[in-house]
C-alpha cells in the first residue's frame, strides 16, 4: 500500500499530477485546490490512498491529513466513489465542505456538480455523525490561506465564464475561492477581472 509520496512534478493535468520518484513517474489524482498549487519541476509531497478495482489501480493524493480523513468518510458512504470523493473536495475548502456536512446542508452539498439531493441527504445521513468537529472548524488550504466554497450564482458564473477562455478548471476553482475568502459578496465581473489577474 503507497500510503505517502514525495518526488518532482513532471506534468500537471486536469485531474492528475505526474510526479516522478525513485525513477518511477506515478499518476496522482488530487483534489482541484491541490492541483492548482503543484509547479513543474518542484518537489511536492502528497499524502495518498492507493484504489484497487476490477479494471484499474489508482493514485489519489492530498496536499494534508484532513482532507484524506475526508476523502476516507466521503467513499465509505454508499455509492459515492473515489471521483465523487474528489468532486466534493474540488469545489470547496475542507473546513465547508465538513461544516455543511455537521450541518445537514443538503443545499450546498447538491450544488457540487455530479451530487444529486439523494446523494447529498445521504451523505448527511451517514456522516453527519462522523465528521470531527475540528475539520469544520478551520481548515487551511495550501499555502495556509483560507478559501470560501465556489458555491453562490456569482461565482459558478464566473468559474464557466473561465472556463470557457480555456484556462483549467483546477486552477481557476483555486482562484475564485480564494478571492471570495476576501470578498463573500463580489459580483460576477469582479471575480473574473481579478481571477484573471491571477491566472495570467
Amino acid at each position: 500500500m503507497i500510503a505517502y509520496l514525495s518526488g518532482v512534478v513532471r506534468e500537471v493535468r486536469e485531474n492528475s499530477a505526474v510526479v516522478v520518484a525513485g525513477g518511477v513517474g506515478y499518476e496522482v489524482q488530487c483534489p482541484a485546490p491541490a492541483l492548482a498549487k503543484l509547479v513543474v519541476g518542484q518537489n511536492a509531497e502528497f499524502s495518498t490512498r492507493f484504489v484497487v478495482r476490477e479494471d484499474a489501480q489508482l493514485l489519489f493524493g492530498f496536499s494534508d491529513a484532513d482532507s484524506l480523513k475526508l476523502f476516507d468518510l466521503l467513499t465509505s458512504v454508499s455509492g459515492v466513489g473515489p471521483k465523487l470523493g474528489l468532486a466534493l473536495l474540488s469545489a470547496m475548502p475542507v473546513s465547508a465542505l465538513a461544516q455543511g456536512l455537521l450541518t445537514g446542508d443538503v443545499k450546498l452539498l447538491s450544488s457540487v456538480s455530479g451530487v444529486g439531493k439523494k446523494t447529498a441527504e445521504r451523505l448527511v445521513l451517514e456522516l453527519q455523525g462522523k465528521v470531527p468537529e475540528q475539520l469544520a472548524a478551520g481548515a487551511v488550504a495550501l499555502g495556509g490561506r483560507k478559501v470560501a466554497p465556489v458555491a453562490s450564482t456569482a461565482s459558478r458564473d464566473a468559474v464557466d465564464a473561465l472556463l470557457a477562455l480555456g484556462f483549467r478548471e483546477p486552477q481557476v476553482r483555486a482562484a475564485v475561492s480564494e478571492l471570495l475568502a476576501a470578498d463573500s459578496e463580489a459580483s460576477t465581473d469582479t471575480l473574473i477581472r481579478k481571477a484573471l489577474g491571477k491566472l495570467r
